[in-house]
């Protein structure tokens, strides 16, 4: 589990972001390796169910 699910500063952004806060997250999630790194493992996640459901017969 990254880091990113449980930042304070992310809930924040997304609960208020006009704020300037949430503005910073942003720019720091431009170059961040932690955040590159967690959106890869939520992709994987979201592929993962998909495989493993069974193909209905036609």
């Amino acid at each position: 589990m990254a880091h990113c699910e449980r930042c304070f500063m992310r809930r924040y952004a997304e609960r208020k972001p006009e704020s300037w806060l949430a503005r910073l997250w942003r720019w720091h999630t431009g170059w961040c390796q932690g955040w590159k790194a967690y959106q890869a493992e939520l992709k994987t996640k979201e592929q993962a169910p998909e495989q493993s459901k069974p193909e209905s017969p036609k």
